[in-house]
């Protein structure tokens, strides 16, 4: 039976030692959406930690994946945490990649933790299974959690020498291909990436994650644990929540860099929000998310909230737009990825097409990026966010890697696309100490 218990704390006064819970543990999460930075409305709470395993799911390879997932689910009505892979769009869509992958991450991983802590505002709530933890144990992971730890923190080292999986001009002739799909009628829009990777790599992935949610403050974030695979997440972009009932996803389309002048980043921010061209590439990406969510939704439920939000974060100003339903009755977590998995954000329009192109053209497999990862709550909520702005490693192979990418259209630069690949990385190159 689930239980917990409450500290009251004053405020801003907490902070999760990470450092502490990736030494005791191979199981560990923490999403933190920095809600003095941000103003997303749907935030529900500060922090969400999970800590150690009870049981898990690991899946290598696709086909019953969300089969094996939703009996998971079923068979374990406790909190869930963890991701969904890119490449599970192989299983939802019947489609393939044959592009090579460094990390080699599962195509998806969940636990059920031992002690989940919940922060809102000046309360933290620990919540266990007595049936797997006793109060001592939850007690003793929640003083492990919130210890001062009074040695300096180690630096966010690096040992790595990054690289480029394809050249800047590789870039721009796939960017041009592309755009004669567009021309040809076989797409509309497409999201394409390349990857920077490290072989040999070693890092501090806890002084790395905690330097990259320092430069970047995102909603999103997340530290992310699962054994000898890690995620260093500092996502912008929620890819689907329920609430009760309610299903809210928030594509992110048009993107703009930040000034320190603030006349300067005011009539950036204006440049954003009256751009034909990254408004064009939002509404086609709602048009999508609408879509996918019309296969679940309740009759003529599905709507826009909030169409081309304008939000900033440290490095860049964002398009947002936010589309919501009320579900049908007896729609399962796997029906509901089924229908929306991956974030339309990231693929394309229409997506199927987009995906096959993708494959075509990208060099790397894209595994967790632009996946999403999150956490299913006792009751059957859940929040999932969309994986970029991160960096993934795997500690056995010491493969460092992370991905950038844009949305290509008819009014595409390459040249330009391709500085904004460079912008969403800034914060990433920063963080490992690398000027790009």
């Amino acid at each position: 039976m689930l239980q917990k218990f409450i500290y009251n704390i004053s405020s801003n006064s907490f902070n999760i030692n990470i450092e502490a819970l990736n030494k005791h543990f191979e199981r560990v999460c923490v999403f933190d959406s920095n809600p003095q930075e941000n103003n997303n409305k749907y935030l529900q709470t500060s922090q969400v930690i999970a800590v150690g395993c009870v049981c898990e799911l690991i899946v290598k390879e696709e086909g019953t994946a969300l089969e094996q997932l939703q009996q998971f689910i079923n068979e374990n009505k406790s909190w869930a945490f963890g991701y969904l892979s890119y490449d599970l769009k192989n299983e939802v869509e019947n489609i393939s990649s044959t592009n090579a992958d460094g990390l080699g991450f599962p195509v998806l991983h969940f636990f059920v933790p031992e002690v989940v802590m919940r922060i809102d505002d000046t309360i933290i709530s620990v919540f266990y299974d007595e049936k797997y933890t006793a109060k001592t144990r939850a007690e003793e992971i929640y003083k492990l959690a919130s210890a001062i730890d009074k040695k300096t923190s180690s630096p966010a080292s690096i040992n790595s020498n990054i690289k480029s999986k394809i050249t800047k001009q590789e870039y721009i002739d796939s960017v041009n291909k592309l755009k004669q799909h567009i021309h040809l009628g076989d797409i509309y829009e497409i999201n394409f990436c390349q990857e920077f990777f490290a072989e040999n790599s070693i890092i501090d992935t806890v002084g790395v994650y905690e330097k990259l949610n320092d430069i970047s403050r995102a909603p999103f974030t997340a530290y992310c644990k699962f054994g000898t695979h890690y995620l260093l997440c500092a996502s912008p972009e929620r890819f689907i929540q329920k609430h009760g009932n309610k299903l809210i996803s928030q594509p992110i389309k048009g993107t703009i860099k930040r000034s320190s002048n603030k006349i300067e980043d005011a009539q950036l921010k204006n440049e954003l929000q009256n751009s034909n061209k990254e408004r064009s590439e939002n509404i086609m990406i709602v048009d999508l998310v609408r879509n996918d969510l019309s296969r679940i939704a309740k009759r003529g439920s599905v709507k826009v909230d909030e169409l081309f939000g304008i939000y900033s974060f440290k490095q860049v100003h964002q398009l947002i737009s936010t589309v919501s339903c009320e579900l049908k009755e007896q729609i399962s977590f796997a029906d509901i990825i089924n229908s929306m998995f991956p974030m339309g954000s990231m693929t394309g329009a229409p997506k199927v097409s987009a995906m096959k192109l993708i494959d075509q053209y990208e060099s790397t497999k894209r595994g967790l990026y632009s996946g999403a990862v999150g956490y299913i709550t006792p009751e059957g909520d859940f929040d999932f966010n969309v994986v970029i702005r991160s960096i993934l490693y795997n500690a056995d192979n010491y493969y460092l890697s992370f991905m950038v990418g844009s949305a290509i259209t008819d009014k595409a630069d390459a040249k330009m696309e391709y500085e904004e690949c460079l912008l969403k990385a800034k914060a990433l190159f920063e963080v490992l100490g690398i000027k790009n």
